[in-house]
Formats: structure tokens, sequence, C-alpha cells
């Protein structure tokens, strides 16, 4: 089935960066939306929302299922968190490290994105919106850690 856009489109641009630099993980907040962080001091961690932007082609957004790299069986897209999806949107819970509201920097433990990779919101993480008390996961993924490893999520290398 070839890609195609439906109506209505959405316009989204970014509100920073992610940047590496001397083995720390940054978000880089445009000066626009630095004004934004205000009180994200406050909170331990922080959703991530950002764009795949290596995998961004109409070919890639084309495809709905994806063979996981681990023993897992051919899974639907949105069964998966794999970077070929029909919106290249990923998502990282991200443990807060530092916040400077002036230079518009949050430091973060890691994420799995890319430096450069565009950042497209910030979210503080609030238990009682974001967890679950009673999860059901797939027999493939059922010895994973139960819990976001204090050191975040980085790049597979």
């Amino acid at each position: 089935m070839p890609y195609q856009v439906s109506s209505p489109t959405f316009k989204v641009f970014p509100i920073g960066y992610v940047r590496r630099n001397n083995g720390k993980t940054y978000i880089e907040v445009l000066q626009n939306y630095v004004p934004a962080l205000k009180e994200l001091e406050q909170f331990s961690h922080v959703q991530v929302f950002w764009w795949f932007s290596e995998f961004q082609s109409d070919d890639y957004r084309a495809i709905t299922q994806s063979e996981a790299p681990y023993d897992a069986p051919v899974l639907g897209v949105f069964a998966c968190r794999s970077p070929v999806r029909p919106n290249p949107i990923g998502l990282t819970t991200a443990k807060i490290l530092s916040v400077d509201p002036e230079k518009g920097i949050v430091e973060i433990a890691n994420i799995d994105a890319f430096d450069d990779t565009p950042v497209l919101d910030l979210k503080a993480y609030i238990p009682v919106c974001d967890r679950v008390k009673d999860v059901a996961v797939p027999t493939w993924c059922v010895d994973w850690p139960e819990w976001l490893p204090e050191e975040g999520l980085g790049l597979e290398e």
C-alpha cells in the first residue's frame, strides 16, 4: 500500500534539539520556548517527544510491520517502538539531572535519540497520569526490566 497523506495534515516544529557533549546528554530548548521550562526542575523525570529525523522518508512511513531485533515475532508498528512508522515520533521518559532555565538547557541521564535530533515537546512525568499499576506484556518481553534504568535509555551501539 503506498504512503498516503490523509486530510487533515498537521504542522509540527522543533522546540529544541538533543545535544550530546563530553559524555553528557542535553536538550537545548530554542529561545522562544525557554519560558516554558518554568518549574520543570521540580520534577525528577520528563517525557521527551522527538522526531525520528533519520526515518522520515515516505518509504519508511508506509511500513506497518516490523521485525524486531530481539526475540519477538513480526509486530505491527503500533505494538513496538520501531522508528519506522506512519509518523516518526519518538517518546522517551528521561531522568532530569538539571535545568538551566536561563540558558534553556535540560540535562538528562540519557535518551535513545541521536545528537541533533529535533525535540517536539517536553511533558513533566507525573505518576498519576503516566504510571499504570497492572500492566500486561507479551511473553517475548516478560524478562525485560520492570523499571526504567537509572541511567536512562540510550542508543544501542
